[in-house]
């Protein structure tokens, strides 16, 4: 897909949530929105003037009264001539307004494509436009702060300044290789090592608060496994603060897997219940086992439940001999209450094991702290910038040849390659230089209107 930076085209979308509301609203973008505004209006209102008028069909009649606001390139969201409809949020209006806009030369916008058109149009640069998303898909609080610092340029703002550093560095570098007889050590009098190491410093602080800003967009996938009737399902509702999960005392109570997503500190945790592990000719049981063996699969950490009045037992090693090696794992020593434990927390062979009561409640906090830490969360205050997980693989790519360039200070020629490999990593970041099949992975995840 090529991307072109003028549109001759007309894009219109519904720009608000599918279903009834109070106010909906169609977009409208590209050279034709003036045309439409007057067909529609009667007349184009002013440029950012909010005018209230009947919104009509080719034949006269009225589809609806509402907020019309007309805004001329290149003071608008996408840098084009921008219309906005605003009128009731009822799903039938709403495709009547969209359906005369079509009519009149519009077509369909594609998933993010008024982004899409805002970033081609110098607008907004590439890690700003998904901030948009990430606003929109925020699911804690914290998330959506985070997703409005991105938004507001603080993330673009640190990848400039350390990329002005590096392209200063690279130019003085290359400045060098030009006078390749001369009896001076360039590398020593223009303090390259020193320089180098201030920007990897600052880099470090940069992918230190990416990497919490990813956290706080993609949260920590979390297994409770375990025998039947441990407790698995008490934890998930002592977790969540509610009753998700239903809990008896009969073992195989759960049969499936239940997902559900809560936040500590305003990190998202996608907590994943699942069937107790046995062998059990109850068919549907099994299928239920088969897919706790599936989430495992994608968890970044797994809690293993069992009585603390048993302790680790045959079953509960048999079920640890399974689990992927690299995957981070927390004992749950549960019901504590039954013979009057206190909680604490243990660090046995480097896992952490917790003495709870799913029941009651005691321990849990302990729980929740250990989750965020082995998540790598640290409160930072309001410094945190969303991230994706391209923007950390990016700032890992310098990271690794701005180390290569240290080792080559004593060659040029390989140190100005280095440096030139990660100018353009973090160029791919804001988007100065980005493939256009990366552009179109971008957007498509983008929901249609926006």
């Amino acid at each position: 897909m090529q991307f072109a930076k003028v549109s001759a085209d007309t894009i219109a979308a519904i720009a608000t949530a599918s279903g009834s509301g109070g106010i909906g609203i169609v977009r409208v973008s590209g050279p034709a929105s003036a045309s439409i505004a007057a067909s529609i209006l009667g007349a184009c209102p002013p440029p950012r003037h909010a005018a209230y008028l009947g919104f009509k069909e080719a034949d006269g009649s009225l589809i609806d009264r509402g907020i019309a606001i007309y805004y001329s390139s290149p003071n608008s969201y996408t840098g084009e001539d921008v219309l906005e409809l605003q009128a009731h949020g009822g799903p039938a209006l709403m495709q009547l307004l969209l359906a005369r806009c079509l009519a009149l030369g519009a077509r369909q916008a594609e998933p993010g494509e008024f982004t899409r058109r805002a970033y081609l149009n110098d607008k907004l640069d590439l890690a700003q436009a998904e901030a948009v998303a990430d606003i929109i898909n925020a699911s804690t609080a914290e998330a959506a702060r985070s997703a409005m610092r991105s938004l507001s340029g603080e993330f673009s703002l640190r990848i400039n300044a350390l990329l002005d550093r590096l392209i200063n560095l690279r130019l003085y570098v290359e400045a060098c290789l030009d006078f390749p007889e001369e009896d001076i050590d360039f590398i020593t009098q223009g303090r390259v090592s020193e320089k180098l190491k201030d920007i990897s410093d600052e880099l470090a602080s940069v992918f230190k608060e990416a990497k919490q800003g990813n956290l706080l967009r993609e949260g920590i996938q979390v297994v409770l496994i375990g025998q039947p009737n441990v407790g698995k399902s008490s934890l998930t509702n002592q977790l969540s603060g509610e009753e998700i999960a239903i809990v008896t005392p009969i073992a195989g109570t759960t049969r499936d897997t239940i997902k559900n997503v809560i936040q500590i500190n305003g990190v998202p945790l996608h907590i994943i219940d699942t069937a107790g592990l046995r062998e059990t000719e109850d068919e549907v049981e099994r299928f239920g086992i088969a897919r706790t063996w599936r989430a495992l699969e994608n968890a970044n950490v797994a809690l293993l439940l069992l009585d603390a009045a048993h302790g680790i037992t045959e079953a509960e090693k048999s079920i640890l001999a399974r689990l992927p090696q690299d995957l981070a794992k927390i004992w749950v020593h549960n019901k504590i209450d039954l013979n009057q434990q206190s909680p604490k927390i243990e660090m046995i062979d480097g896992d952490a094991h917790i003495y709870l009561s799913a029941k009651t409640g005691i321990g849990v906090e302990l729980l929740r702290d250990q989750l965020l830490k082995l998540a790598g969360w640290q409160a930072t205050g309001e410094g945190v910038f969303m991230a994706r997980a391209r923007h950390l693989d990016a700032l890992q790519v310098v990271r690794t040849h701005l180390g290569f360039a240290v080792d080559n200070l004593s060659s040029p020629e390989l140190l100005a390659e280095e440096l030139r490999i990660g100018q353009e990593a973090l160029n791919s970041i804001t988007g100065e230089f980005t493939p256009d099949d990366l552009l179109g992975e971008i957007f498509s995840r983008f929901c249609i209107g926006k």
